[in-house]
């Protein structure tokens, strides 16, 4: 399948720490490391884990942290078509003792602007960027989007196949008012609704690593699976995996499922 993402993607400075420091503590780092993550880089990068490549419809930073990102993504099978506008948008994760991520996001969000070039996508996953941008990724055969951009996705005025969001980021909160074929409201370890009905979550044995990019990699997952012709039940199975497999590795990349 030829997969394309239009979304966001910050540079990253991870520390892991025992907890996070209450008001007036400092927290003394065990491990850090940097990598490109955000919402577009996690979910583009496993749909290349799942499909073997994928594109990514972003804005970079015309600085070395943008060449940086760029260089990186390409490493891990993403190909990058990025327009150079600024500084680089970065972030800073704490994972604490239970594997659980804090982020503090520094700069604003550039939009990526359309329109596009999307025509004769099998998937188009579009996490942030314009109305223009959305009627752009319409253009795909199967339509993916994230709750948080609602707005947007309205003023858009396009039916969506898959529409994913947590349970309980309050941004989150659908407010029924869109075309969606799908809606699948996430729930952590406790599985999630999906078009009305509860569905499990995959057990897990071992210790949580990392949480970051879990629940991006869950709806990848799902979002490949229902594009390939799945039914409900198993693009769920396969997307709960795939969530699954994130925490056990550092950072979001270690461990992404791939078929």
């Amino acid at each position: 399948m030829r997969c394309a993402v239009v979304g966001h993607v910050e540079w990253v400075e991870f520390a892991r720490v025992e907890r996070m420091p209450a008001a007036g503590e400092i927290a003394h780092a065990t491990d850090t490391w940097e990598e490109p993550a955000g919402g577009g880089a996690v979910i583009a990068r496993q749909l290349a884990r799942l499909a073997g490549r994928c594109e990514l419809f972003t804005i970079l930073g015309a600085d070395a942290l943008g060449h940086s990102t760029e260089r990186r993504l390409a490493e891990l099978g993403v190909d990058v078509h990025a327009r150079r506008a600024g500084m680089t948008r970065r972030a800073w994760t704490h994972v604490d003792g239970s594997g659980e991520r804090t982020i503090t996001v520094l700069g604003d969000k550039i939009p990526v602007s359309g329109p596009l070039p999307l025509h004769g996508y099998d998937v188009v996953f579009y996490v942030s960027g314009d109305a223009a941008a959305v009627r752009s990724a319409r253009q795909g055969r199967f339509l993916a989007a994230t709750m948080r951009q609602q707005p947007t996705l309205r003023e858009a005025g396009v039916p969506i196949d898959l529409l994913v969001g947590s349970l309980h980021d309050a941004r989150e909160k659908y407010d029924g008012t869109l075309d969606v074929a799908h809606l699948v409201q996430t729930d952590g370890a406790n599985g999630g609704i999906a078009d009305g009905r509860r569905y499990d979550a995959v057990p897990f044995a071992g210790p949580v690593v990392d949480t970051y990019g879990a629940g991006d990699s869950f709806a990848a997952a799902l979002c490949f699976a229902l594009a390939r012709g799945d039914d409900l039940d198993a693009a769920l199975a396969l997307g709960a995996r795939a969530g699954a497999a994130v925490i056990a590795g550092r950072g979001p990349y270690t461990a992404q499922l791939a078929l």
